[in-house]
């Protein structure tokens, strides 16, 4: 980590217990949090920054690398590193979208599982199918 993400990752770090509530939340109705702007100004150095991104976790990864975006990539560093986060997002997709306005919203879909498959059926009925065999 360079020395921006790990100024982001304190951020994140003194909000992650209200994250965590929120992504067990999100798995009913979509949360968000409102991060102090000064936090992340205090953290980069710089006013009125106009961050934004989204990320997209699919069964504990992130969709994306995100390696020029240091302030997402602080989140993800700090999501990935909580186990009680990590074993949420294993079981699910969620997405974080942070916004200029400093928040952080987090939406939940929960994963299809593919046990679903549908059987597979005779398209003509039983009798119409014998009697093509005896042909």
């Amino acid at each position: 980590m360079n020395n921006k993400q790990i100024a982001f990752a304190g951020v994140w770090n003194k909000y992650l217990p209200a994250i965590r509530i929120l992504i067990k939340k999100a798995i009913t109705k979509e949360q968000i949090i409102g991060i102090n702007q000064s936090d992340i100004e205090k953290a980069v150095g710089i006013k009125k920054s106009g961050y934004r991104f989204s990320i997209n976790f699919i069964k504990g990864r992130p969709e994306l690398l995100y390696s020029n975006n240091d302030i997402a990539r602080g989140l993800i560093n700090v999501l990935s590193e909580d186990e009680v986060i990590k074993e949420c997002l294993t079981n699910s997709s969620c997405t974080f979208l942070f916004n200029s306005k400093y928040q952080l919203q987090i939406k939940n879909t929960p994963l299809q599982t593919d046990d679903k498959s549908p059987a597979i059926q005779s398209p003509l009925p039983e009798e119409t199918a014998s009697i093509m065999l005896q042909e």
